[in-house]
């Protein structure tokens, strides 16, 4: 059998003497964690400060245009195994890598894996491995230079080489320009062959599964070889002539149970058992996986409204509840399996069933993709390459394809996998955003998302569909066309107010989102600012979005009262993230099935900074994550103006039919009723219906002081008709009491008045408390328990008032001639 050695201890870094390092850095080694990276490793030692507080990231830019040189050594003992390889996982970027002095190869994709042949440069004794990374700065300049430049939406040229595009920085991440042995290294010894690659492909069709075991072999040893697959007590074997490097073994698995999403049924999976035996009979390698059967298909059959965009899996339509996910550390070797864990619980408990892997990032880790398939989470990969052209000459374009292939091979075992993307708008990019007169006819990378990445999936792995772009409509179309294929909505946050949502009937919403800032303890922690203001220096610095301080106060002034200090503008600013999102996810999914899914903009944030998130930076989640968790419900109860009326739409995305009675009700904001209705409710399982409110109910004579609330089995829907900054809110009246838990509170909020989105934040007390409900709003009379998960010692009467407990009629409109 083959045998790997991790050569994953005694490693230095140190930086290569060139003009880029500070005069005052001392250049000598300080240790260095593999895998790991350069800024860790500094971190670590002492050398640098933490590039995620206050403007650090600035002052330490210099770390990506300097080289570096990781160097260790280790023991060898000669072995009689004929092969001995050094498996570098992943290298980032551009490496040269020596083992005692002699060049092993080079390197220029931190994507994609390399192996070297070792054995002709080891020797008996102490050997010195030493790998020298170049700057990706000057790789990509000297490519660009030789290429010619091309558009791109950020100074950095990380369009040039192939590198995780956001550690150039990005509207929400910091510039951070990593190198080091970013995934595992080390020895791999072997005799006779080797499984090079095994890709499963596993379909069911008719109560038969199959799975097509594709497996590549690398020989040393030209005799015959058989490899055979067994999955669920059934097995099958084939043979690999002398000679050959390429089989494929079927197993048929005659009614298996079926792998679901999360909501539609259970996760079953399979363990796959792949063997390799010599001549002889010998086991030379093992290859292991747990696979799912299921189907996946995208429809996209024209019908009467256009181009439908509706992922089908097992031959059910599903409607994507999905999330954008970005690399949740700039630093990425700092995920483990349990903080991948823990972001997806957040996800899952804000009922979202799909997760795109945006293009800008990185293809995840197989623990990513595992605890995908173990919980059921759809996952949506883009290709990476994101807001950029990008050249289709080499050096690139190998690289391209060799990663794509690595890559999708690698991929092709997992079932919560169910579509590829060629790119993250750069169809768009072409057609919107100026490019072609800035192109002069050079390539942008048009030829990787028409011609070579939906080849490469055709051949390698056709059980899964493939999209050119995203967004992207279908040849001869405008890419982001709301009534085919899939779609970005961002003129909203960047030009209009929120409500403006509702003016699209999109297929499929791949993107939309709007900003809102970090947990307030989270803030804390990264920005020193005193006074900690809006406009501060720290709090402008992790402000990435162009204009994005103003766009927020743009959507303040349209709807919020103007706020008196930052207390109320962080508060103020994180109730409309929220509303705002909620705004297009109701819509949207008050359209199915017209519409079929929505992929909000976004999941997580890579370090503390402003942003979309609904989980921030240190991993707290923001009021947007609670108004997602209501949006996303399996049922819904929302209010929606259409044709001039309101409506009262009910989405039941559950297994079962919804009956039952909403009562709906005109109040004026004091809480006296004017007008009442009943309506019969009988939704059909993963439908909508859409029933018109009575005009005494949907109508008000005085919006300053009227609202609608529509109550269904515990759901609840409003309408307010004004702004929330010209309802004549009565000042807020409430008891407030805190009782004390084994492991926090329990506070309860007795209304006196209305209370609109009445939110607690423990953590400006204590940074490790959490809260399980915000935003609720309250009518005189009504009551709301929230339950605090933190210290014991907490201050009760803290705990009660301004600025922990807020609502939003507490931020009562000044008076001519005060200050704030």
């Amino acid at each position: 059998m083959s045998v790997f050695r991790p050569l994953h201890d005694g490693w230095t870094v140190a930086p290569a003497a060139g003009p880029a390092v500070p005069a005052d850095f001392p250049v000598s080694q300080v240790p260095a964690a593999v895998p790991g990276c350069v800024h860790t490793d500094l971190l670590a030692a002492g050398r640098i400060p933490d590039p995620y507080l206050d403007d650090n990231e600035t002052a330490l830019g210099w770390i990506g245009h300097a080289d570096w040189v990781y160097e260790t050594a280790f023991e060898w003992d000669a072995t009689s195994r004929s092969r001995v390889d050094l498996a570098c996982a992943g290298l980032d970027t551009v490496a040269t890598v020596f083992l005692n002095g002699a060049e092993l190869g080079t390197t220029a994709n931190m994507h994609r894996s390399y192996r070297f042949d070792a054995r002709p440069h080891l020797r008996t004794g102490e050997n010195r491995l030493r790998v020298h990374f170049g700057s990706a700065y000057r790789y990509a300049e000297e490519v660009r230079a030789g290429l010619g430049d091309r558009p791109n939406a950020y100074p950095d040229p990380f369009n040039f080489v192939r590198k995780m595009a956001c550690n150039f920085g990005w509207d929400w991440g910091p510039n951070v320009v990593t190198a080091g042995i970013w995934q595992p290294i080390g020895l791999h010894s072997w005799d006779t062959a080797r499984l090079a690659a095994v890709r499963p492909l596993a379909t069911v069709a008719d109560g038969v599964g199959r799975v097509a075991v594709h497996v590549e072999v690398e020989r040393e040893s030209d005799e015959p070889l058989s490899v055979s697959a067994a999955v669920t007590g059934f097995r099958a074997e084939t043979t690999i002539a002398p000679g050959e490097r390429t089989a494929v073994v079927t197993v048929e698995v005659r009614d298996p149970e079926l792998w679901w999403p999360r909501g539609y049924g259970e996760q079953v999976r399979h363990l796959l058992d792949v063997t390799l035996r010599s001549a002889g009979g010998d086991a030379v390698d093992t290859w292991q996986r747990r696979i799912g059967f299921r189907s996946v298909r995208l429809d996209t059959t024209a019908d009467a409204h256009g181009t439908p965009f509706t992922l089908v899996v097992n031959g059910v339509p599903v409607f994507a509840r999905g999330v954008n996910w970005i690399p949740d550390d700039t630093f990425v070797t700092r995920m483990t399996r349990e903080r991948y864990a823990e972001r997806f619980a957040q996800a899952i408990a804000a009922n979202v069933n799909l997760l795109r892997v945006w293009g800008g990032g990185r293809y995840e880790s197989e623990e990513f993709y595992d605890l995908a398939d173990e919980l059921g989470l759809l996952v949506a990969q883009d290709f990476l390459f994101a807001c950029a052209a990008y050249p289709e000459e080499e050096p690139i374009a190998s690289e391209v394809v060799a990663e794509a292939r690595e890559q999708v091979a690698r991929l092709a075992s997992h079932p919560s996998l169910v579509a590829w993307f060629g790119s993250n708008e750069n169809i768009w990019g072409f057609h919107d955003w100026g490019w072609p007169e800035r192109l002069a006819g050079r390539t942008w990378g048009e030829g990787y998302y028409l011609e070579v990445l939906p080849a490469i999936v055709a051949e390698l792995d056709p059980t899964r569909p493939y999209w050119p772009s995203s967004p992207y409509s279908g040849p001869s179309r405008h890419p982001n066309e709301p009534a085919h294929g899939s779609m970005h909505i961002w003129d909203v946050w960047n030009e209009k107010d929120y409500v403006h949502y509702r003016d699209y009937r999109p297929r499929f919403v791949a993107e939309f989102g709007y900003q809102g800032p970090p947990v307030y303890a989270t803030l804390r922690r990264a920005i020193s600012d005193e006074p900690l203001a809006h406009d501060s220096p720290g709090m402008l610095h992790h402000q990435k979005a162009i204009d994005g301080d103003a766009k927020l106060q743009r959507g303040l002034d349209a709807h919020l009262p103007a706020p008196h200090d930052f207390d109320d503008w962080h508060y103020l600013t994180q109730v409309n993230q929220a509303r705002a999102v909620a705004v297009g996810v109701e819509h949207f999914r008050s359209l199915r099935p017209l519409c079929m899914g929505t992929v909000v903009w976004q999941l997580n944030d890579c370090w503390p900074v402003t942003s979309w998130a609904a989980i921030d930076g240190d991993g707290r989640r923001k009021p947007l994550w609670y108004s997602l968790r209501r949006a996303y419900a399996d049922r819904l109860l929302t209010i929606q103006p259409r044709d001039g009326e309101l409506v009262l739409v009910a989405v039941n995305d559950g297994a079962e039919p919804w009956q039952g009675t909403a009562a709906v009700t005109r109040l004026a904001v004091t809480g006296e009723g004017r007008a009442k209705t009943a309506i019969e409710l009988d939704v059909p399982p993963r439908r909508a219906v859409t029933l018109p409110l009575p005009g005494d109910v949907a109508g008000s004579e005085d919006p300053s002081r009227e609202l609608v609330l529509a109550d269904a089995d515990g759901l609840r829907a409003w309408w307010f008709f004004a702004e929330d900054k010209d309802i004549a809110y009565p000042a807020p009246e409430y008891e407030a009491t805190a009782e004390p838990l084994s492991d926090g509170w329990r506070v309860t909020v007795r209304a006196g008045t209305i209370l609109r989105d009445l939110a607690l934040f423990p953590d400006r007390l204590d940074p490790s408390a959490s809260v399980d409900e915000l935003m609720v709003t309250l009518l005189p009379g009504e009551s709301a328990t929230f339950t605090v998960t933190a210290r014991p010692d907490l201050d009760p009467a803290a705990l009660t008032a301004r600025p922990v407990l807020r609502c939003v009629n507490d931020v009562q409109p000044q008076t001519p001639g005060s200050t704030s």
